[in-house]
């Protein structure tokens, strides 16, 4: 079944080499219990590990069963390991954190075979531990957990049950219990290749081959020869599993998952810390985009008070020899102006605007606030419709009627809670009826935009304020398209109607509302960007960190590696693992981060008054960006475990 030729394997140690195997020609039978003898250094372990594909020879060659193993890829003789070997170690090697089934189960994992778990509870019970099966490894003696190993390399259905040392740390007893085991399994037709270096121990084969300094130096039979062609293994069978390497099952995904749980809860502390900084990235971009998108909400709202499409005239400042005058010295706008823009065609309607202020009396209350008369069509052109009550109309602009419409700052401040429509107020000793309540547009850091009262603006110039010019026309053109357009026709209109040359074009103001609102815009989505770019910079930082822990963790576990390696896991399934675990973790830490975000700003909006608005995208934005950030973060970290060598990893301290 087995046959070595000239089998060849020099370790480096500094800038020498250790020859470990020399020049080693081997055969082994099906069916055959062979010891392998030798003091510490004679090679005997290093051939163990050849024959058991943990690791590669130099030179020579390696044929199972008619295949040649020495030219298979580190994948294939993964498959090997998890199909035909069955791995005894000295130092047990089970893993801490799960049971003594769990750890049986450990090849059925990587071979695929999930619905196959029962065979190792019946291999635990084959080795006598049915009644400690779900005891973790330090609740179980040392044969107790040499047997749980036993049962491990059993759960495949192995070919060849590879033994290193098997009764190296255990009493005699549990010694005697051990090879009874094994020699049992030999009868049952397994092929059992055991090293040790106990006479005693090696007495129990049929076949001792003794070691020194890398070399065979007798092999001698003590019992009858095996049943070769009985045995359990035939040429046939190996070429078939390795034909059939390529399409095998490989672990589930939810098995790397319970995997990676226990990784992360054997470590609670840890994974906590770990978790923390992509906690406190996620929280803090969701929390930065909310108040981002808050404040854009917020100034969409002043803005739509602004109105649409809209150009705002007022008088300008004029030099005159080279002396700047007061804005309005010498050109005025007037009512006649505005009925004039009223005719242009790209205009859709014009509402002038006069503006001072007044001191309030209602009741014993007073209040001094802004007053402004305006036309009919403002309620539309500035989104200034009242909530309560009615705008004044054409007549009432006409007759100069005593008619005010009264901001929500105002309201409070002269009466209350109560309703003070209908109510009859005095501005400036002369009576004025409540007709509506304007809408509420809050306060910026320069203007409280509630803190002022309509008039029509015939009663604001001819009876409060003693003017006899408008401060600044209202323009809304028919179209967006047509803004630039609208703008010269309007100049020219004033320039030839107050007889101004081409050297006065300064003599009046055009803004571009829209212009404003578009840069308004412009700013806040910069600033929403900036903070959800600078948040995202700590979700940066929480991926590092968890890159170094996961790094810690491959240096931690580099023995529980190699023996996951040593029972068939190929390099994609401890990458799968690895990633997967970071994954978890970023995605644990996010989903927190989710809900301290969206509490954090629910806090600034009851307790700071701040305006925030929870986004739906920045939800999926973070938590998509942690999922990223554990994937990219955690490949470092998997691509090292994932090539480990399964011997070295063993072996590691």
């Amino acid at each position: 079944m087995i046959e070595l030729q000239n089998i060849n394997k020099t370790y480096q140690a500094g800038p020498t080499g250790v020859a470990a195997l020399c020049d080693i020609s081997l055969r082994i039978e099906a069916g055959e219990f062979v010891a392998i003898m030798g003091p510490s250094g004679s090679g005997k372990s290093t051939l163990l590990h050849v024959l058991g594909f943990l690791d590669r020879p130099d030179s020579g060659s390696y044929i199972l069963g008619g295949a040649d193993v020495t030219s298979l890829t580190d994948d294939e003789l993964a498959f090997l390991r998890n199909r035909v070997a069955g791995f005894v170690f000295q130092q047990f090697h089970l893993l801490p954190r799960l049971t003594a089934v769990e750890n049986a189960e450990l090849p059925l994992i990587y071979a695929g075979k999930h619905a196959a778990k029962h065979r190792a509870r019946e291999r635990i019970r084959d080795v006598g531990l049915a009644s400690r099966a779900t005891h973790m490894p330090n609740e179980l003696s040392g044969g107790e957990q040499q047997r749980v190993a036993i049962a491990r390399s059993l759960v495949n259905e192995p070919m060849i049950i590879f033994a290193d040392e098997p009764t190296g740390n255990l009493d005699t007893k549990s010694e005697e219990e051990i090879m009874a085991v094994l020699k049992g399994l030999n009868a049952q037709g397994h092929t059992v290749i055991m090293v040790t270096h106990e006479k005693e121990v090696a007495e129990h084969a049929r076949r001792i081959i003794r070691m020194r300094d890398g070399a065979i130096v007798s092999d001698e039979r003590v019992g009858p020869e095996p049943a070769g062609s009985h045995g359990r293994t035939s040429p046939v069978s190996v070429k078939t599993l390795l034909q059939e390497s390529h399409s095998a099952a490989a672990a589930a995904l939810a098995d790397h998952l319970r995997q990676a749980l226990r990784a992360m809860t054997s470590q609670k502390l840890r994974s906590l810390l770990s978790m923390l900084g992509i906690l406190i990235g996620v929280a803090a971009v969701i929390a930065m985009i909310a108040l981002g998108q808050g404040a854009k909400a917020s100034m969409e709202q002043r803005l739509a008070s602004l109105g649409s499409n809209l150009l705002m005239v007022r008088p300008g400042a004029r030099q005159l020899h080279g002396v700047v005058l007061e804005a309005g010295a010498v050109t005025r706008l007037s009512i006649q102006d505005a009925e004039a823009l009223e005719r242009v065609p790209l205009v859709r309607r014009v509402s002038p605007s006069v503006r001072g202020r007044a001191q309030i009396v209602a009741g014993n209350r007073n209040w001094n606030t802004m007053v402004e008369g305006t036309g009919v069509d403002y309620a539309e052109m500035r989104a200034a419709v009242p909530t309560i009550g009615r705008f004044f109309s054409d007549e009432e602009v006409r007759t100069r009627s005593k008619v005010v419409l009264l901001g929500a700052t105002v309201v409070r401040s002269l009466f209350g809670e109560a309703n003070p429509l209908g109510a009859t107020i005095r501005m400036n000793r002369i009576n004025f009826v409540v007709i509506g309540v304007l809408p509420e547009k809050g306060a910026s850091a320069w203007r409280d935009q509630d803190d002022v009262v309509i008039v029509p603006f015939t009663t604001a110039m001819y009876r409060l304020l003693g003017k006899d010019y408008v401060d600044s026309l209202d323009v809304e053109v028919r179209d967006a398209t047509l803004m630039e357009e609208a703008q010269d026709a309007i100049r020219g209109l004033l320039m030839k109607r107050h007889r101004l040359g081409a050297s006065d074009s300064d003599a009046f103001q055009i803004r571009n509302m829209a212009e404003i609102q578009e840069t308004l815009k412009s700013t806040t989505q910069t600033m929403t960007m900036l903070l959800g770019f600078i948040a995202a910079i700590s979700l940066l930082v929480g991926g590092i960190g968890i890159m170094n822990i996961m790094l810690v963790s491959v240096t931690e576990r580099t023995r529980e590696i190699g023996l996951r390696k040593a029972v068939g896991a190929r390099r994609k399934d401890i990458m799968l693992q690895f990633l997967i675990e970071s994954m978890v973790m970023t995605a644990s830490g996010g989903a927190a981060g989710i809900l301290v975000g969206v509490s954090i700003t629910l806090l600034l909006s009851f307790v700071a008054g701040w305006s925030t608005q929870i986004a739906p995208f920045s939800i999926l934005l973070a938590t998509a960006f942690s999922v990223v950030i554990g994937l990219v973060f955690g490949l470092l970290p998997a691509r090292k475990a994932a090539g480990l060598n399964p011997i070295q990893a063993l072996r590691y301290e």
